[in-house]
């Protein structure tokens, strides 16, 4: 035990290793050999993996994807497509592995994220560490390197945005953290963009603010869903400092905002009637369950209109792509 038992200070942020042992005592008929072992810091690949929140991350490529075809006319090289997604994808996971260890002591007290790597001591700090240094680095060098630097360079900022700024002081700081730190997460559509174009356009820049107005919705209705969990720790998510009601009321705000930015790009003749049709239709899906959980219709519209929300974005950039191509706007 004595071995894992240093840690790292980073700030006010201890960063403590955990060792774990199965707390509630079984009947010795019902115990196996790992019912009386201690978890302990040995980790595997699955836990790495996991760090690396492999569904948010997929998500964020499918953006990055979209952003890089919506910023041609032409279709984009396969090597360029292979090279930024691996590098965005590295940048991204080593954010999510940093907000794994500042938010061990965090998780470990959510039922939610009690079973994380960091916070169940399978990774150590120093082992999260390294990881997150060689991912981070790979994938801004592959980015630097293959891409542009200047998608590089976004891609840093990003991931200063959320895995230092966003987990070390914004998620603690206000109430507003998801509204802020938002930006951080919304940038993959114009990773895409510039990816292709090497340079920062109208297009991809809208791109990003539909995902910065899907953020709150999306994070705020898994709050109130986890509200107990976040209840034992001091994180001033919105429900808990502003209330549910207010939280609810303030999720259909955001959605109708969502709805309205969501129609720019046919305002705006990036996209054509599909796309239209398609953010229209995904976005009254989202403006129903953002209700039905206003007016306590469902006692788990909380979480359904979280796994929408995830629903929705995807099919929204989708639609994206798929009326870029066979609608296309004739620019002549």
């Amino acid at each position: 035990v004595k071995d894992f038992q240093s840690g790292l200070k980073v700030g006010s942020y201890d960063f403590v290793p955990i060792i774990r042992y199965n707390s509630r005592p079984k009947d010795p008929s019902e115990m196996s050999m790992s019912d009386a072992l201690p978890v302990t810091a040995s980790s595997g690949w699955r836990d790495y993996y996991e760090m690396c929140k492999p569904r948010v991350v997929l998500l964020m490529l499918l953006c990055t994807l979209v952003g890089m075809f919506l910023a041609t006319t032409s279709f984009v090289e396969i090597d360029l497509i292979a090279y930024c997604l691996v590098g965005v994808a590295l940048v991204a996971g080593s954010a999510a592995a940093l907000n794994h260890l500042i938010d061990a002591s965090v998780d470990q007290k959510m039922a939610r994220t009690e079973n994380r790597p960091v916070a169940q001591g399978r990774v150590s700090n120093r082992q999260g560490l390294v990881f997150v240094f060689i991912t981070g680095a790979a994938g801004l060098l592959i980015l630097a390197v293959f891409v542009n630097p200047l998608t590089a360079w976004l891609n840093f900022f990003s991931w200063l945005g959320y895995g230092v700024i966003y987990s070390l002081y914004l998620k603690r700081a206000t109430s507003q953290n998801i509204v802020i730190g938002g930006l951080f997460g919304a940038a993959p559509p114009l990773f895409g963009w510039t990816a292709v174009t090497n340079s920062i356009d109208g297009g991809g820049l809208l791109l990003v603010l539909i995902i910065f107005a899907w953020t709150p919705p999306h994070f705020w209705a898994l709050a109130i869903d986890r509200l107990s969990d976040y209840q034992k720790v001091d994180i001033p998510m919105l429900p808990i400092t502003h209330g549910v009601a207010y939280t609810k009321l303030h999720i259909v705000l955001y959605t109708i905002i969502l709805i309205v930015v969501s129609v720019l790009p046919y305002v705006t003749g990036m996209s054509n009637l599909l796309y239209l049709i398609s953010a229209l239709a995904l976005g009254a899906g989202f403006l129903y369950w953002s209700l039905v959980l206003l007016f306590d219709k469902n006692p788990n519209a909380a979480l359904e209109t979280f796994k929408y929300s995830i629903v929705y974005l995807a099919a929204l950039f989708g639609g994206l792509l798929l009326d870029h191509y066979l609608m296309p706007i004739n620019y002549a």
